[in-house]
């Protein structure tokens, strides 16, 4: 098992050994069944940071589905206490921390428009629908979360270093 850290919103769990991606949690609509994921969609609808007790019940039982597989994480542990949980579980090979500019990380995600039923992501900057605020297959209106809005940004990225300093201090 590996993991990426950080990540934004995009909580995936890479399956190695099928030379797929299968793209977990909070991102795939299937996970919203279980009661855990139910529960995540509720705070991520009303803007809010997913509780950690939340996150470590929808990511864990995915893992454990993976347990003699390969596995590479993204976006997963945010937290230390869902980082303690993870190691509590499991033993990392490698960890990797991406350090990109908060400049960067501003723009690709004050650039960040979604589809909300079908949960396709378009970025204005690189990847842009192809008639400014529809979908590409349904021309259905493209949401931005409040969040992803600039005045919301540099608040949520300045809370993020706070929160994940002690993640990457605990994986050096």
């Amino acid at each position: 098992p590996a993991l990426i850290y950080p990540g934004f919103y995009l909580f995936q769990i890479f399956s190695m050994k099928k030379q797929k991606q299968t793209c977990c949690a909070l991102c795939f609509p299937g996970c919203h069944v279980s009661e855990a994921g139910v529960l995540a969609k509720s705070y991520i609808e009303r803007g809010m940071l997913v509780p950690d007790q939340v996150m470590t019940r929808l990511m864990l039982p995915k893992l454990e589905q993976l347990r003699n597989h390969s596995w590479l994480l993204d976006g997963f542990p945010r937290t230390l206490a869902q980082a303690q949980a993870l190691n509590n579980l499991y033993q990392m090979d490698l960890v990797i921390n991406l350090n990109i500019p908060y400049e960067t990380l501003k723009e690709r995600l004050s650039d960040r428009w979604i589809h909300s039923a079908s949960g396709r992501v378009y970025n204005m900057g690189f990847n842009p629908p192809r008639v400014q605020g529809k979908d590409d297959v349904t021309g259905e209106p493209l949401i931005q979360h409040d969040d992803d809005k600039p005045e919301a940004l540099m608040a949520r990225l300045r809370h993020y270093k706070e929160v994940a300093k002690p993640v990457i201090d605990l994986y050096k």
